[in-house]
C-alpha cells in the first residue's frame, strides 16, 4: 500500500455522490466532500464499464473531490484499494493503479489528490468526449 501522501482523494466513477451505488456510502463516512472538479484524463467504454487513464493533453474527466476526515489514511486507503482492485492474488495484475494527480476544483484553484486510473489497455475502446461518467450512464 501506498503512504497517504495526500488525505484528498478525487472521484468520478462509482464513488461519486450521484452515482447511487453502495460504495458511496463508504466514502461519505471517512471523507467530507470538497468540490466538483476536473482531472487531465480520458474515459474509455470498455463495454461493460467506463475506465480512466490519465493524460498530459487538454482533456478532462469531470468527478468530485474528497477530504479524509480521519486520522487512520493507511486503514481508509487499504479498503479503497481492496475495493479497485489493487490487492491481487500473486502473479495478478492489478485491474486498477492509485496515483496522485492534479484536480482542478470548480473554485479555479488545484490541488494534489488520489485517484484511481485504469491499469490496462484500453486501445481500440470507444473515447467517452463528455468526460463525465454520470452523463454517459445516464444516455446509455
Amino acid at each position: 500500500m501506498k503512504s497517504a501522501a495526500s488525505n484528498h482523494l478525487f472521484v468520478y466513477s462509482s464513488l461519486r455522490r450521484g452515482f447511487q451505488h453502495g460504495a458511496y456510502d463508504y466514502v461519505k463516512q471517512y471523507f467530507n466532500y470538497i468540490s466538483d472538479g476536473r482531472v487531465k484524463g480520458f474515459l474509455n467504454d470498455m463495454g461493460d464499464k467506463p475506465v480512466a487513464t490519465p493524460t498530459s493533453e487538454n482533456a478532462f474527466i469531470i468527478g468530485e473531490l474528497f477530504e479524509l476526515n480521519t486520522d487512520d489514511a493507511s486503514y481508509v486507503f487499504g479498503q479503497l484499494d481492496d475495493y479497485e482492485g489493487l490487492i491481487t492474488e500473486c502473479g495478478e495484475m492489478p485491474m486498477y493503479k492509485r496515483e496522485l494527480t492534479t484536480v482542478y476544483k470548480e473554485d479555479g484553484n488545484t490541488t494534489e489528490a488520489w485517484v484511481y486510473w485504469y491499469n490496462g489497455d484500453v486501445s481500440g475502446t470507444p473515447v467517452i468526449a463528455s468526460g463525465n461518467v454520470l452523463d454517459y450512464m445516464r444516455s446509455r
